[in-house]
């Protein structure tokens, strides 16, 4: 797939901290009826769909806000996401999906286009990121120093993982997986998506797993890394 590919009008998803990067992928339940709408549309025609987070400060604590497509005002939108293609797709015999998007390349969101079948939809632009279409360089980054950075994290947050499964990827994977799998906030997961080139996302990887594994653990447990 090339720039030229991609529409210059996509379908939103937005959903709060969660995280599509170029070559990742992203399972997701969907049962919105927007949402729903939204993947019906997406595999009639590119089975493209932008992969987009709502700005933290615009939310309450509900993970899907009243206002976000509704009668009331949309929360507002990061300005960078990530187009995802859907590589695997189950339909449940309730009329909802279970779909994998698998992340092809980062977007500038230039304006928004109304409401289609319940969802934004908006202008976007790729042109910025056409280095994520083509094969990454290698990436030197201490591999050593994030991997016990790693170790501390979940120590300090009591998440369990599957540490030969995360020893055995390649260094390009890694910088894909753990950006997206790891429990960070909204904005840090943003820092992330954001960050020019893999070398720049090991460095804020590298910085938000030091910082976050010398925090006081609140004693909550999370799930295993997958």
């Amino acid at each position: 797939m090339t720039l030229a590919d991609i529409p210059p009008e996509l379908g939103l998803f937005p959903l709060r901290a969660a995280l599509l990067l170029p070559q990742g992928k992203l399972p997701l339940n969907v049962f919105e009826p927007r949402y729903v709408a939204l993947v019906e549309d997406a595999l009639a025609a590119t089975r493209l769909i932008g992969m987009i987070q709502p700005r933290q400060d615009e939310l309450d604590q509900d993970d899907d806000p009243p206002g976000d497509g509704g009668d009331g005002p949309s929360p507002d939108l990061y300005r960078i996401g990530c187009v995802g293609r859907i590589t695997s797709m189950t339909e449940r015999s309730d009329g909802t999906y279970a779909v994998t998007l698998t992340g092809l390349a980062r977007f500038r969101l230039l304006r928004e286009s109304g409401l289609h079948r319940g969802y934004r939809r908006a202008r976007i632009d790729v042109s910025s990121f056409a280095s994520d279409l083509t094969e990454a360089e290698a990436t030197l980054y201490d591999r050593d120093r994030m991997m016990q950075a790693l170790r501390r994290y979940c120590r300090s947050r009591g998440i369990g993982a599957r540490w030969s499964m995360i020893e055995q990827m390649d260094d390009e994977a890694l910088l894909v997986t753990l950006p997206m799998i790891c429990p960070f906030v909204a904005a840090e997961k943003q820092a992330l998506l954001e960050s020019g080139t893999l070398a720049d996302r090991a460095r804020t990887l590298q910085t938000l797993l030091d910082l976050a594994g010398h925090e006081p653990d609140e004693g909550a447990s999370r799930p295993p890394l997958s």
